[in-house]
Formats: C-alpha cells, structure tokens, sequence
C-alpha cells in the first residue's frame, strides 16, 4: 500500500476528494465523469466527492494550493495528497493519491455516495 498511513479512510471509513475544474468546458466534464467512475468502480462508492469550479471559489482553491485544473485533491485520509492534468488513467490517480490497493469494501447501495458540487458565492 503507498501513500502512508492509510489506516483510516476520514469519517465512517470514507475517503474525502475534492476536484477543482475550470467551469463547464469539456475537459472540465470529462474529469468529473472520470473521477466519479473511479468512486464507483475502484472505490466501491466509499467516497464523498466535491466538485469546486475554481472560477467561482477561488479563494478556495488558493487555499488548497491549486494553480491548474483539473485538480483532483484527497482531503482524506491525511496527510492530504494531490493529483493534476488528464484524470481519465485510473491507475495513475490511485497511485498519485496513495490509493492503490486500498481495500475498500463495496457500498450497500447508490444512496451511500455522497457528492457536493461547489457553485456561487458564498460557499465554503
């Protein structure tokens, strides 16, 4: 397992991500459909997943850090670990966000994901 102390996967076992895109364009689309496959498949549905448009939360993207969408951030498990660019490889953001070879059991259902998509003003 990579990624150190992935003992605990946040609250109730659940692993936090947070993906900042660059408004509605078709890379930003692409990313978004890429990581909640991800979720899905590899994840078992064992994640919470935030989507933030970094043109309209800026100042929470400055504070995670992110220069360039996509950006696909693992809040946790801590220590928090980070991934950029073409997200459309599994493998490779697995293994950038110290997940691969998690063991993560499958979700009881659809109805455990949990998914925010970060919009207007205001929101943090």
């Amino acid at each position: 397992m990579s990624g150190g102390g992935i003992t605990e996967a946040g609250a109730a076992g659940r692993i936090r991500l947070r993906l900042y895109v660059a408004g509605t364009s078709p890379r930003s689309t692409r990313s978004i459909e890429s990581v909640r496959r991800l979720c899905e498949r590899r994840l078992g549905g064992a994640c919470d997943l935030e989507v933030v448009d970094i043109y309209q939360q800026a100042a929470l993207a400055a504070a995670d850090g992110v220069v360039a969408a996509p950006t696909l951030v693992r809040l946790s498990p801590l220590p928090a670990r980070r991934i950029a660019g073409d997200l459309s490889d599994e493998r490779r953001v697995l293994d950038g966000l110290g997940l691969e070879g998690l063991d993560v059991p499958p979700a009881a259902s659809g109805a455990d994901r949990r998914e925010t998509v970060g919009g207007g003003g205001g929101e943090r």
